[in-house]
C-alpha cells in the first residue's frame, strides 16, 4: 500500500515561491508538487489557498480537469498507454489488457506495491510509432504485447537496484 507523503514544507514553500505566489501559477504549482510526490497530497491544498489567496474549489478544479494532476497517490512508475485513434487500430487495447493482467490492476489503480499507476491517455502524439506507452516521461514505441511486458519488467527491475 501506499503511504501518504512525508511532506517536505521547505521544497512546497520554495515551489511557491519560486512563482512569487502568483494564483495564476496554480497549475504549474501543483504540477512541480506533483513532480515531486507523483501526487498534490491533500495537506498541501489548505496551504496553496493561503498563500495564493484562492479558494478550494479552484485547486480542486484544476486538479480535476489535468490528467497529469493527481490528488490520490500514484506509483513510482506511472504507465501510459495511448488508446488514440491510431494506437488503437494498432492493438492499445491488447497491450493495456496485458499490463492489468501483469500488474494486477485496472486503468487508474496503482499496483500493490506502489511501483505502477496505470492510465489510458487519448493521445501521446506519437501515432507513426504506435502503440505507443510512456512511463513517465520516457516513450516506448511500436509495441506488442511482450514488449510492453518487458519495458514494465524493467522498470521493476530498476527499482529494486
Amino acid at each position: 500500500m501506499i503511504q501518504t507523503a512525508n511532506i517536505d514544507w521547505n521544497k512546497v514553500s520554495a515551489i511557491i515561491d519560486d512563482y512569487r505566489e502568483n494564483h495564476e501559477a496554480l497549475l504549474m504549482i501543483m504540477q512541480d508538487i506533483s513532480d515531486m510526490y507523483n501526487y498534490v497530497p491533500p495537506e498541501v491544498i489548505p496551504v496553496l489557498c493561503e498563500r495564493l489567496g484562492v479558494k478550494e474549489s479552484l485547486v480542486y478544479s484544476v486538479a480535476t480537469f489535468y490528467k497529469t494532476i493527481s490528488l490520490e497517490p500514484r506509483g513510482k512508475f506511472i504507465v501510459s498507454v495511448c488508446t488514440g485513434t491510431a494506437c488503437h487500430v494498432r492493438g492499445a487495447e491488447k497491450l493495456t489488457d496485458a499490463l492489468e493482467q501483469q500488474l494486477d490492476i485496472e486503468q487508474g489503480q496503482t499496483s500493490a506495491d506502489g511501483l505502477f499507476t496505470l492510465e489510458g491517455v487519448r493521445c501521446i502524439g506519437c501515432c507513426a510509432s504506435g502503440p505507443v506507452i510512456t512511463v513517465n516521461k520516457d516513450t516506448h514505441g511500436g509495441l506488442d504485447r511482450s514488449k510492453a511486458l518487458n519495458i514494465v519488467e524493467s522498470y521493476r527491475q530498476q527499482a529494486s537496484r
